[in-house]
């Protein structure tokens, strides 16, 4: 492993940085994400058009850029750092892979172009609150029901009328539920739906598309977010027609989720590490220009020992970040290191900003909102580290303490030390 940054993710960084500090000011965050798409769609364009961002790391032969999940991972640091209201994450991060691995050969030719283009924006509907475990990033409580066991719950799909078809002449399904979180669900061009098919007797979880332009029995009603840039809505589906993503019902959606959760873990963390890298920037800034008694308060021994500690964290999450792009199984737990050294740097950005960085006109309240949004949709941080130790054997089976169940003895003739290696579970 080269941990040098090439030449091209160089460059990718330095024009994606140079076009955000023009155009993703902290007032320019603010307006995008009062509009109604949530983000500034002509900047959307833009980045599509000049830097191939929502296609840089699908092939060539869809109009991606062909690059790897490094290169999008340097995106996401720099639209991370600037708090950039955009459907990058939703669409190229969790959608798109979703769609190359599971999608016809028609479905992939109509639907990744338009994504590499900027033209088409999608979003990943997950019943209840599972999406991280949908995505094999924490443990599921459902037991693998999360989207809607039986014959009730989550999202139902069914047989559309004899002799209808979809688009790609596919049998059409109908869609009956509700999904309440989804990121991005209010604008997305694209629904990829995870229902619930084949009752008791052939359960089972697949993903569907579904086309807001066209479909009937649609709402998406936008929620009220804490982090104003990155929207979420709530998807309710009421016989809504749906074409199934993939050839048939066989494919493996659930390890195909799984697969996609490592990836989209990475790019999330180092989306997570740009955010925190900004605040602590700004942070550095002030106080090297906000004086009290007579010097500047980045000059107190404390101060230095509080932003030595933040700089710390973040360049740790940095190198797991980058190491997770490299090899997505450590997906989880760059997140889980991301994610904390982003509350962390956020809320000591708002404490030595002091009076100020509670205001509603100062950046650091979005930073923390930030922090703040992202352990509750992606996290908590201690149940990514948990699946991960679980997934790595770390902890013992949970059978493993109960009584009865066999814990190695100490031998009294071998003296106190082999009673000191007794394993205790």
């Amino acid at each position: 492993m080269d941990a040098a940054f090439s030449a091209e993710q160089d460059e990718i960084r330095r024009t994606l940085r140079t076009l955000l500090t023009r155009h993703g000011t902290p007032d320019d965050v603010r307006g995008a994400a009062l509009t109604a798409d949530g983000y500034d769609t002509a900047l959307w364009r833009r980045l599509a058009r000049d830097l191939g961002l929502p296609g840089l790391a699908l092939p060539e032969e869809y109009g991606g850029v062909g690059c790897g999940l490094a290169e999008l991972a340097v995106a996401c640091e720099e639209t991370g750092r600037a708090l950039l209201p955009s459907p990058l994450i939703a669409t190229a991060a969790l959608a798109a892979p979703l769609i190359a691995a599971l999608g016809t050969a028609a479905q992939r030719a109509e639907l990744l172009p338009r994504i590499a283009a900027g033209e088409l924006t999608a979003a990943l509907a997950v019943p209840g609150a599972a999406l991280t475990a949908a995505l094999g990033l924490t443990a599921d409580p459902t037991g693998g029901t999360w989207s809607g066991g039986g014959r009730a719950g989550g999202v139902q799909a069914a047989s559309a009328a004899t002799g209808t078809t979809a688009a790609d002449g596919a049998t059409a399904r109908r869609l009956y539920g509700e999904v309440d979180q989804v990121l991005d669900g209010h604008s997305a061009d694209l629904l990829l739906v995870a229902a619930h098919t084949g009752g008791f007797p052939r359960s089972r979880t697949l993903l569907f598309l579904v086309r807001p332009e066209a479909a009937t029995g649609l709402v998406r009603t936008r929620h009220t977010t804490l982090d104003g840039t990155r929207p979420s809505a709530r998807v309710e589906l009421r016989d809504t027609g749906a074409e199934l993503l993939g050839a048939d019902d066989t494919r493996d959606v659930t390890g195909a989720l799984a697969a996609v959760g490592g990836p989209a873990a990475a790019l999330l963390a180092a989306e997570a590490v740009g955010s925190a890298a900004g605040a602590l920037e700004r942070t550095v800034e002030h106080v090297k220009a906000r004086e009290q008694f007579g010097r500047p308060i980045g000059s107190f021994q404390a101060v230095k020992h509080r932003l030595a500690d933040l700089y710390v964290q973040v360049r740790a999450a940095r190198s797991a970040a980058y190491y997770a792009a490299w090899d997505p199984t450590a997906g989880g737990l760059a997140l889980a290191q991301a994610l904390e050294a982003l509350r962390l740097t956020a809320a000591e950005t708002v404490q030595l900003h002091g009076g100020i960085g509670f205001t509603w006109e100062h950046e650091a309240h979005l930073y923390f909102k930030r922090a703040a949004a992202a352990e509750l949709l992606l996290g908590p941080v201690h149940a990514l580290r948990d699946h991960a130790a679980r997934q790595a054997g770390l902890f013992a089976p949970p059978d493993a303490g109960a009584p009865g169940a066999d814990v190695p003895a100490a031998d009294s003739s071998a003296g106190p030390e082999a009673a000191e290696r007794v394993v205790v579970r």
